[in-house]
């Protein structure tokens, strides 16, 4: 038998992973790709056209994208690390929250796949954040901004993403969790801002298929609040402890 602090370490690559990915479908979610190149022009205090015909644009788009994601990262960690604290304060009925948060996501899930909708996902509380463009401090409060105003929109995502954190009873951990969620939510921000005139296509291609990348990240939701419900985690995760045992030195 695998000492709990091993396996904590094993399961924890994986939670990265699926962190990861749920800040890419973030990203691609139909209430934040839309606006990113206004939001990219707006933080760097130049304009669309500017962005996709001046190098020198796009490099104040990418400064303010990454003191953008440094926002999001600051409302992400507090928040992962909140869940973690939680989740040790109840650490007796952890199979149970783990169940029920899976059925949670599982519900989010149909909601992505339009078997029902949930009123309250389908809007979002922007946060107004004044006359803050063109600075990285100005970008930097967008992102704490952000974080919150669009909380109910990203709802589904993040609350995997959170119920993993709440799942590990460990702080620094569950902080890393939401840590890297904020990084896959804010990459491609930081490539649309360098490569604006090479993606302008697949982004359009992206807008256009919204529906379909919200149905598959449905599909994903309720893979994942399946796994987390059963058990299947635990078990992929002790999996992954006897096929890589090099997995023992970390954590």
């Amino acid at each position: 038998m695998f000492e709990t602090e091993t396996f904590l370490a094993a399961s924890l690559l994986p939670a990265l992973l699926i962190a990861f990915s749920a800040g890419i479908l973030s990203f691609l979610s139909p209430c934040v790709l839309p606006i990113v190149p206004p939001y990219l022009a707006y933080m760097g205090g130049v304009s669309v056209s500017d962005m996709e015909d001046d190098k020198g644009a796009r490099g104040r788009a990418v400064v303010a994208a990454l003191f953008f994601m440094l926002g999001l990262s600051t409302v992400f960690l507090i928040l992962g690390a909140g869940a973690s604290a939680l989740g040790r304060t109840l650490l007796g009925y952890q199979s149970y929250l783990q169940i029920g948060a899976g059925i949670v996501v599982i519900i989010f899930g149909l909601h992505f796949l339009g078997v029902f909708r949930l009123r309250f996902l389908d809007q979002e509380m922007r946060v107004d954040a004044g006359d803050q463009g063109g600075s990285a401090f100005g970008a930097y409060f967008l992102g704490l901004a952000f974080a919150f105003g669009w909380t109910p929109c990203l709802g589904p995502i993040l609350s995997a993403i959170l119920s993993l954190a709440t799942g590990t009873g460990d702080v620094g951990k569950g902080a890393l969790m939401l840590g890297v969620y904020a990084v896959g939510l804010g990459v491609p921000f930081l490539l649309v801002a360098a490569f604006f005139p090479q993606l302008k296509g697949p982004m359009a291609w992206m807008k256009r298929n919204l529906g379909v990348i919200e149905k598959i990240s449905g599909v994903l939701l309720i893979t994942v609040g399946l796994a987390m419900a059963t058990g299947f985690l635990t078990v992929f995760a002790y999996w992954m402890l006897e096929a890589f045992p090099v997995l023992m030195i970390f954590g």
